[in-house]
């Protein structure tokens, strides 16, 4: 606005004072500002980088931000606690046990990124067993998991020795009070799926149900609170003869793990991928507060620039969440990405 000129002239001065004391004063808050959302995108391009950081040896390591070096930290075993497969199709249940969003991607992936880009209104969750899994699973307030899950309907040659009707599943997990009260788990969970009567290989044990599973080491992480989703990304990649790697990024601190690809051969089979945010094991269903909803993506690396393909009631593991599903979108780039939401409204 032009100040007026006429009988008020000597007001000029002190606006121009006035304006000048502004400046100077908001000056350092701007500038403020200025670092913290420069602070803010150098920490979203840190988390983006060690997502897709995955040039490891075996064993597990730990890297802190603002350093991309990943450092060696304590590989842990633990008897694995059962992540299971879809059952029967969901009855009362609302996401998970086989109704989920899949991307699938029009080439071999060899790295998906799951994250959560909105997360609104959550205040509480609550792992419960469901009956159809016959309520196990580490269960209580603020225990979930997060998983990237395989396809199923493969055979690889760690199918080996098993029934003609085997075929491999592979988990990448992070898991609230898995092994230790207190402490999350990042892992590898591997499947040999209808494995038979045999003996199960080396590594694996059976779920009594003709199937195989055994897990990876593990690397000891922070239980974070629900209400933090939104900092959060877990990633898997594979490489043929080479290494399979989860990745788990909680904030300004990545996670990781690796083991031997020839452990399941995946990398030969994996073609689309589910992320979500579900109960704790055991078939468990994560409940939330009502009035949550959260957002959904899932980045896939398969060689192409091409969208991935969204399925419906293509998932694969058998926990849950009590939230629905919203409309899915797909995204084309660099990085292909399936999106979508859900809540309780």
């Amino acid at each position: 606005m032009t100040p007026r000129r006429i009988r008020y002239s000597h007001y000029v001065l002190h606006i121009a004072v006035a304006a000048l004391i502004s400046i100077c004063c908001l000056q350092p808050v701007s500038g403020q500002i200025a670092d913290a959302d420069a602070d803010a995108h150098a920490l979203d391009n840190w988390r983006s980088a060690m997502a897709h950081n995955t040039q490891l040896g075996e064993g597990c390591f730990r890297a802190a931000y603002p350093s991309i070096i990943w450092k060696q930290v304590e590989c842990k075993k633990w008897h694995p606690r059962v992540h299971p497969r879809v059952s029967k199709p969901s009855q009362g249940q609302i996401v998970g046990n086989g109704d989920d969003y899949v991307a699938e991607a029009p080439g071999l992936i060899t790295e998906t990124v799951g994250t959560f880009p909105t997360v609104t209104d959550v205040k509480a969750e609550r792992s419960v067993g469901v009956p159809e899994f016959g309520d196990g699973g580490i269960l209580g307030s603020n225990e979930y998991s997060l998983q990237l899950n395989t396809n199923f309907g493969n055979a690889t040659a760690a199918c080996a020795g098993g029934s003609e009707y085997c075929f491999v599943w592979q988990q990448f997990i992070y898991a609230t009070d898995y092994a230790v009260v207190g402490e999350a788990a990042v892992f590898m969970q591997n499947w040999l799926i209808e494995w038979g009567d045999s003996p199960c290989p080396s590594g694996f044990a059976s779920d009594g149900e003709g199937d195989c599973y055994g897990n990876s080491n593990y690397v000891s992480a922070p239980d974070v609170v629900p209400s933090s989703l939104g900092s959060l990304s877990l990633s898997g990649a594979v490489a043929g003869s080479g290494n399979d790697t989860v990745i788990f990024i909680d904030g300004s601190t990545a996670y990781s793990v690796t083991e031997p690809d020839s452990t399941l051969d995946i990398s030969q089979v994996w073609q689309y991928s589910e992320f979500n945010v579900v109960g704790d094991a055991g078939g468990s269903r994560a409940d939330f507060n009502k009035l949550v909803s959260i957002t959904v993506q899932v980045a896939l690396t398969d060689g192409t620039t091409s969208a991935p393909t969204c399925l419906a009631n293509g998932g694969t593991t058998g926990e849950t969440n009590n939230l629905n599903l919203g409309t899915c979108s797909i995204a084309s780039g660099s990085s292909p990405y399936i999106q979508f939401t859900e809540s309780n409204y």
